[in-house]
């Protein structure tokens, strides 16, 4: 799985590159295709979720992988406008990496140990990160955006035979998987909702923290360096997932995702030079990497094993829905201010989505309080 999420890292910054330099488009812009992308794929983890639960991993890789390939091998060679109308299709088609790789995780590991494998995978994703968007930029800047964007869509190929050849396991051998399956109204509670909404907030600040500082690094022609400030926030993640991981216990979802957004807000005053931009960026990703875990915990511990694809499809979602809101958002506020109002408006905005969750949490646990 870490393979597996390599050229997915490497997708969002080099076809925003494509978009802006190839193509002479603003970042809005190139937020708009990757909202069409996230919208597409938002729609449909759900059905994928549901189409693994019931037919298999295997046949469900070989669709999304076939599709996926076609997309990125030939959206280069697509104007603007196409793009944009190919972009929700190919999203709604999109393999759903994360998904299976917390399915196979929870099919392998003891429950006690889960939030230590969920950790370690997230350790193991920001490895990716460091990896996916330098070697993104570097062939897109050095080579071509063309020959980079060719290569993502070559790498999903292999990915989609990879899967398919090894296959592994999406269900515990020890699960009771008989009976009916439970509809939606019976799992999906408020508590499996609330989680959903701050997970979408978060990934509306991440999103957004990632553009802003591609922005801030072009805005003072340091583009090259993005890379490096890449791998910072990375270590700084895995740091904080290690952290997570290996203490007793860690802090609720909802707390790591208020301290994500707070010390998002205040990095636009520290955005030059390059190396007080890296340090600014550290206090904000040590909780990315333990919000991400925390919340599929949450929906991991909530829902039955019948339905997990489905609900790993929901958070899917989520996630997704919140990096295609946050990429136009912030795309937008930076196109008519500076880069620095765009990590603001990163914090703020995924402060707002995921106040929605939050709310629902505590009306809940008043609720059932007073029931008491």
């Amino acid at each position: 799985m870490f393979f597996a999420r390599l050229p997915y890292t490497a997708t969002g910054l080099t076809l925003t590159l494509h978009v802006v330099s190839a193509l002479g488009r603003g970042y809005s812009a190139a937020g708009l295709i990757g909202t069409a992308t996230m919208v597409g794929s938002a729609l449909s983890s759900p059905l994928i979720g549901r189409m693994i639960d019931r037919f298999g991993l295997r046949p469900v890789v070989a669709m999304c992988g076939t599709a996926a390939t076609a997309y990125w091998v030939s959206a280069p060679h697509l104007p603007f406008p196409v793009l944009v109308v190919i972009a929700l299709p190919a999203g709604g088609l999109a393999i759903p990496v994360s998904s299976i790789a917390r399915q196979v995780l929870t099919a392998l590991v003891p429950v006690e140990q889960r939030r230590a494998a969920y950790s370690l995978d997230s350790i193991l994703l920001e490895t990716a990160f460091m990896i996916g968007p330098a070697a993104g930029i570097a062939v897109a800047t050095q080579v071509s955006s063309t020959v980079a964007l060719t290569g993502i869509g070559l790498c999903f190929g292999v990915l989609t035979v990879a899967l398919c050849w090894f296959n592994p396991p999406i269900r515990h051998e020890d699960e009771d998987l008989g009976g009916r399956r439970p509809p939606v109204r019976e799992w999906l509670t408020f508590r499996i909702s609330s989680t959903l909404l701050i997970a979408t907030g978060a990934l509306f600040c991440l999103a957004g923290l990632e553009l802003a500082t591609l922005a801030a690094l072009r805005a003072t022609g340091q583009v090259e360096l993005t890379g490096v400030l890449m791998i910072v926030m990375c270590v700084a993640s895995a740091f904080g997932g290690l952290v997570h991981g290996a203490v007793r216990r860690s802090l609720p979802q909802a707390t790591l995702m208020v301290l994500l957004v707070v010390l998002t807000i205040p990095i636009g005053l520290f955005t030059e030079p390059w190396w007080l931009l890296a340090i600014a960026l550290v206090p904000a990703n040590l909780a990315c990497a333990p919000t991400l875990t925390a919340t599929a915990e949450e929906v991991t511990a909530a829902v039955p094993a019948r339905v997990r694809g489905e609900a790993m499809g929901l958070l899917d979602s989520a996630t997704r829905l919140g990096i295609g809101l946050g990429s136009p958002v912030v795309g937008f506020v930076m196109d008519h201010s500076s880069a620095g109002w765009g990590f603001a408006a990163a914090g703020a905005g995924g402060l707002v989505i995921a106040a929605a969750g939050l709310l629902r949490r505590l009306r809940v646990r008043r609720a059932n309080t007073v029931n008491a």
